[in-house]
């Protein structure tokens, strides 16, 4: 079987690049060709030697994922459905701002997490997306993008890893696509424009802060273990206490001075005046001088099978006042995509009717296979 070449970060490119008796800055050739450039064959690559492309020709391939759908919101946010086989299928959002284009990516084929207002992890789970597949939703859609806006320049400016998934249970499969992401000679991010979001693997937060220390976003949800034993079953192995001081850890080493603490807004559920009192003890409790964390409150996007209903505006913002008054940086964050649910928590969609879904990958399947493999030529199927 051959490699897909997607599945490597540079060092690991350097070191197939040995097994074939070749010098390892034929890696950073070919690292340049398939992220910087988009290609897809290695016909293309016109600076590698023939004896070279031919070796690859028999050993390895470059696969991304095929798309089923793609939908486009009124304000211009796009969710793309990939099938990743065995009637698997994961989404991808495009989030354009004037200041930024970020990629939202998924991490896990569903959740095994079950967080109450996810209707990912109503699914269920299927299984870990290997590194080729999440790097591949960046790979696709910076070449479509580039193609879609007309553009040479990159598009992709941040990538948060906050798609279908708990990206620390995944481990292995991540950190060679983080470093992907970081590398100069793929998508030259920034560490603190990638940020991971977990649910509170606490063992994995603290390898995270010594292999690939990037901006770190937890989803709390909640001010106590009781509450939080409700909303994010994982608390009642990583509870908040050891929740709170592996993020104080993290910090020695992450390209932030601050943790961003996620909170969905409940009605009657964790939005009260003494849950936002909560929070500031708590946060006050693990403070170890000057700011070190920051709230974003994300309006809850209902699905039927939660039983929860979305906090009124006026209470979200009540609730901020009270966080912020008391010194703590807090954002409302706004929803994005909601007309193609591809807001916050909405990542199921197509997958939600998982004995249809090998029915609907094989009549819908549109073969968008590849991006723009280079400056003069389309991807095929568009």
């Amino acid at each position: 079987m051959t490699a897909n070449l997607l599945d490597f970060d540079l060092e690991g490119l350097a070191l197939f690049c040995e097994r074939l008796g070749e010098k390892r800055f034929r890696a950073t050739q070919l690292f340049r060709w398939i992220h910087q450039k988009g290609a897809a064959s290695f016909g293309e690559m016109t600076d590698l030697a023939k004896s070279l492309r031919e070796k690859l020709a028999t050993t390895a391939h470059i696969k991304g994922l095929d798309v089923i759908s793609r939908q486009i919101s009124a304000d211009g946010t796009i969710k793309w459905l990939f099938d990743v086989g065995d009637g698997n299928a994961v989404e991808a959002v495009f989030i354009p701002e004037e200041d930024r284009g970020t990629l939202c990516v998924s991490s896990q084929a569903g959740c095994a997490v079950g967080c109450r207002f996810c209707s990912t992890g109503h699914q269920g789970f299927s299984r870990n997306l290997t590194t080729g597949e999440i790097i591949a939703q960046l790979w696709f859609a910076e070449h479509f993008l580039r193609h879609h806006l007309g553009r040479q320049d990159r598009i992709i400016t941040n990538v948060v890893m906050m798609g279908m998934g708990e990206p620390l249970q995944n481990y292995n499969e991540l950190i060679p696509a983080l470093r992907i992401m970081l590398d100069d000679h793929g998508y030259g991010l920034s560490r603190r424009r990638v940020t991971v979001s977990t649910s509170g693997v606490v063992p994995m937060m603290d390898r995270l802060a010594q292999d690939c220390p990037v901006a770190l976003a937890v989803s709390l949800h909640a001010p106590n273990d009781a509450l939080r034993d409700n909303l994010v079953p994982l608390n009642r192995k990583y509870p908040i206490a050891e929740l709170m001081a592996a993020c104080n850890r993290y910090l020695l080493h992450a390209p932030r001075d601050f943790i961003t603490f996620e909170y969905c807004m409940l009605d009657g559920v964790n939005d009260q005046p003494e849950h936002a009192q909560q929070l500031i003890a708590l946060v006050r409790q693990y403070a170890t001088g000057g700011v070190w964390c920051k709230f974003n409150l994300i309006p809850f996007n209902p699905f039927p099978q939660s039983g929860l209903v979305r906090s009124p505006q006026s209470q979200v913002l009540a609730f901020a006042k009270i966080l912020s008054d008391a010194g703590i940086v807090t954002t409302v964050r706004k929803t994005r995509g909601d007309d193609i649910d591809a807001a916050c928590g909405q990542l199921a969609g197509d997958v939600k009717d998982r004995t249809r879904v090998g029915e609907r990958i094989t009549q819908q399947r549109t073969v968008m296979l590849t991006p723009v493999m280079s400056r003069d030529r389309k991807p095929e199927g568009m």
